[in-house]
């Protein structure tokens, strides 16, 4: 495991100062051997350029990570739709947030506990000081219950991190604009007031409890998953104590060596509760990465289970939106191109003077991303080798997701 922090800077100036600093430390970095390179010999400039800034760019996403919180979140973000503007060595650098950052020292943790919950019910726990989790906000500790033995989860938020959150966001905003790094466009400002609205979202932990509690009612009878259970005793506005499930990562080994049936079982049950969330519960859950998935892989001729985890940034939308979503996929799926040209136009994506032949391209589009869920025998992909004898689609060899 990486060192832990020792403490966390929380203070809006020092923090502010410490992302200052590592930006402008790591770009006169970048600038100095950026200009030594040109006495390089010209047919090895280029590869050893991309590795100065590869360098670089991992440097300063070490320090983002130790900063923890927003930074983390926006850089996760940015790891996302990053290609769109940022060079390949960056966003490479950026990915590393969405599997770990530095963990914070049990003394850290243990005093944040302590504001917390109470000091006799933490004495009912006997708590593994090393995390099995660490994330941008916070980081989850195993504990057991010394009365009955049962294991339980406490995710405990970062010290600090609620106060932070609106100095980072306007920090790290006006860092990019200053170095040129994004567009400085209407479109990017509405991007990062959703990022805002997020965050806020992520760092209430009651509110995650409660949307723990309704995704759990609404997946009870449906055996394919598993929600954590809240424990309200040992919970609080930062503190969140679950039921601990047994699990592996969805993108285990383990599971990529399941039979092709048993992998196609999980896989749909994934797709399914993503539909539903649109055209069923109106809800979604907005920061669906890999570690937010288990799979508790079962013997005995029993189904294997999705377990689900981090309800933080499940979000609702307008009734127009989820209208105008729902009519969008039914008209990919059906070819329509009237449907998708209205639900468009009624969400504001394009003007009464945009060309049809920018919405028929579009539509194509749309046709081509909703391709493995289309009918086969009407709708059949360009290359028949997408489908199996079943007239099932083959993801692994289909370029949807590269």
């Amino acid at each position: 495991m990486n060192k832990s922090l020792d403490r966390i800077r929380t203070g809006k100036f020092e923090r502010r100062l410490s992302m200052m600093r590592a930006g402008l430390t790591a770009g006169a970095r970048l600038a100095g051997r950026s200009a030594q390179n040109w006495m390089t010999n010209r047919d090895d400039r280029s590869q050893v350029q991309s590795q100065i800034l590869r360098e670089e760019a991992e440097q300063l996403v070490k320090k983002m990570s130790e900063l923890k919180g927003s930074v983390v979140k926006i850089g996760q973000m940015m790891a996302l739709w990053g290609e769109h503007y940022l060079p390949i060595e960056v966003t490479d650098a950026l990915h590393t947030l969405e599997d770990q950052t530095t963990p914070v020292g049990w003394p850290v943790m243990e005093a944040q506990l302590a504001t917390a919950l109470p000091q006799a019910r933490i004495d009912e726990l006997d708590i593994d000081p090393i995390p099995i989790g660490s994330a941008s906000l916070g980081q989850v500790h195993l504990a057991v219950l010394k009365s009955t033995g049962e294991k339980i989860c406490l995710k405990i938020q970062y010290p600090g991190i609620q106060s932070a959150i609106e100095s980072d966001l306007d920090t790290v905003r006006t860092m990019l604009k200053l170095f040129r790094l994004v567009p400085n466009t209407k479109e990017f400002d509405l991007w990062f007031d959703e990022i805002r609205v997020l965050l806020r979202r992520e760092v209430d932990y009651r509110l995650e409890a409660t949307t723990t509690r309704r995704f759990s009612a609404r997946l009870k009878d449906d055996a394919r998953f598993v929600v954590p259970k809240v424990i309200e005793r040992y919970s609080s506005e930062t503190v969140l104590c679950l039921s601990f499930e047994e699990g592996v990562p969805i993108a285990s080994t383990q599971v990529k060596e399941l039979p092709l049936e048993r992998r196609n079982f999980i896989a749909t049950a994934c797709v399914d509760i993503c539909w539903q969330e649109v055209f069923v519960w109106g809800e979604m859950q907005t920061d669906p990465n890999f570690g937010n998935y288990l799979v508790r892989i079962n013997h005995n001729n029993e189904p294997d289970q999705v377990v689900l985890l981090d309800f933080g940034a499940v979000r609702s939308f307008e009734p127009d939106i989820l209208r105008a979503g729902r009519q969008m996929v039914a008209g990919s799926i059906q070819h329509e191109p009237s449907l998708i040209s209205q639900a468009l136009r009624k969400i504001g994506f394009y003007k009464s003077e945009t060309p049809e032949t920018v919405i028929a391209e579009f539509c194509e589009l749309c046709y081509l991303a909703i391709e493995p869920f289309a009918d086969p025998k009407r709708f059949p992909p360009d290359d028949p080798a997408l489908l199996d004898e079943q007239q099932r689609y083959r993801w692994a060899q289909s370029k949807l997701a590269t």
